[in-house]
């Protein structure tokens, strides 16, 4: 009978049985004793430790990445509101000084107050 217990082959039945026994040495807390690496139990730890740090600091990152690329756009709208401020001041500046030269001249040209109508 031991003999043929030692011949015996795995079958397929024997994948689901083996897996029910690992579930259940994992929920005691027994998996590892009985895959014999209790003396490596440290190193375990320290992997796991490592392998934990290692996502935290990929999502801090991550995290940090986002923020500066959103601060990048909010950056670059900024820009573009400064530069059409800067063409209204300079173009406001020049009208003021073409109104100027066209008072000199003695003409009755003014800013127009409202915009200009659009003809169909």
């Amino acid at each position: 009978m031991l003999g043929e217990k030692k011949q015996r082959k795995w079958k397929l039945a024997d994948i689901g049985l083996w897996l029910k026994n690992a579930f259940l040495a994992t929920i005691k807390g027994e998996f590892l004793l009985r895959l014999h690496v209790n003396k490596y139990f440290i190193h375990i730890i320290y992997t796991f430790f490592l392998f934990w740090v290692s996502i935290w600091l990929s999502l801090k990152i991550e995290k940090t990445l986002t923020r500066v690329e959103e601060n990048r756009k909010a950056l670059q709208d900024i820009e573009i509101y400064h530069a059409q401020k800067t063409v209204e001041l300079a173009g406001m500046g020049r009208m003021s000084k073409i109104e100027d030269m066209l008072r000199d001249k003695g003409s009755e040209l003014t800013i127009p107050e409202k915009p200009a109508d659009r003809i169909k």
